[in-house]
């Protein structure tokens, strides 16, 4: 479990039976009108996809089913590595430790109040950010749909698969008052989320949830209590790793989505996207390269977003 760093003072309480969850409530040193910056920690962080076998240990800690995604090696497969392990002896090396993990500041905060700030990012490939070609396009949609061409109406966002927090940030920036950010991975979140929700002033009116998808979207309520429905949702998971017809099923029929939610998802190409999702009709759906994003909302935003430049 990573260890942050205090100005923190946290309490335990575990919040689903049989989850191994623990939540840490830290409140910031100064007093603010906002409400307590949330931390909830899962036991257990994710390892690096190197092997057949840590690959499935990967997709089982998301939930999912390995023997849908991967095929065993063959036979053919295992002598021949065997037979090469066996006739390089001499020439085999130690694997020594896992190099360190390390950031960048590739991305930034495209527009409001922190517009043009420099945010962290992963270099190695395991986190994903929303490219800032998608992400704009995002929020130039949100904003016509909502009726404002500068700012989001204001709301509160979830922010799913959340990873460096960019898109949450985003939001944040625009004018939504609280964001909730749900990303699995500890070291991601104590050196990558925190620090760019730090470095943008935005840690006061965020909520960190270190659970996988699927856990608190199950358990919605016990998170964000009963009043749980949000204004805007971003989904954007690893491509390889979800299946999104089941993703999708999952969240439109959890309860944070309500009548008037923005759903943003981010998928691949040749992935089905329904026109409906629930009570949410697709508003946009638009191409960028391999990457796609569709934008579903309540019916009333879909005259709306047709202003979008």
């Amino acid at each position: 479990m990573a260890v942050l760093s205090s100005p923190f003072h946290a309490t335990t309480d575990f919040l689903c039976p049989n989850s191994h969850l623990l939540s840490f409530r830290c409140k910031p040193t100064s007093i603010s009108r906002h409400r307590p910056f949330i931390i909830n920690f899962a036991s257990k962080p994710k390892k690096e996809i190197l092997d057949y076998d840590q690959k499935r240990e990967f997709l089982e800690q998301y939930g999912l089913n390995p023997d849908e995604f991967l095929s065993k090696p063959s036979p053919k497969t295992k002598r021949r590595k065997e037979q090469g392990n066996t006739g390089n002896e001499n020439h085999t090396h130690l694997k020594g430790p896992k190099p360190p993990r390390e950031t960048h500041k590739l991305l930034q905060v495209l527009g409001g109040t922190a517009r043009r700030k420099k945010l962290l990012s992963p270099k190695s490939m395991d986190v994903r950010p929303m490219m800032e070609v998608v992400k704009g396009a995002a929020f130039s949609i949100l904003q016509a749909a909502g009726g404002c061409t500068q700012y989001l109406r204001p709301g509160r966002w979830l922010d799913l698969y959340s990873g460096t927090g960019s898109v949450g940030i985003e939001a944040i920036s625009r004018g939504c008052s609280e964001v909730h950010f749900v990303e699995m991975d500890p070291w991601v979140v104590s050196d990558v989320l925190q620090p760019n929700l730090e470095s943008t002033g935005f840690l006061d009116v965020s909520v960190i949830h270190s659970v996988r998808v699927e856990i608190f979207l199950k358990n919605a309520e016990r998170f964000v209590g009963k009043d749980g429905v949000f204004d805007y949702i971003s989904v954007t998971p690893p491509y390889m790793l979800v299946d999104y017809a089941e993703l999708m099923d999952q969240v439109s029929n959890s309860s944070v989505v309500g009548e008037n939610t923005f759903l943003v998802v981010e998928y691949p190409l040749r992935t089905d996207m329904l026109e409906s999702y629930a009570c949410l009709v697709k508003i946009a759906d638009r191409r960028f390269g391999r990457t796609h994003l569709a934008i579903y909302g309540p019916k009333w935003a879909q005259k709306k977003s047709k202003v979008e430049t």
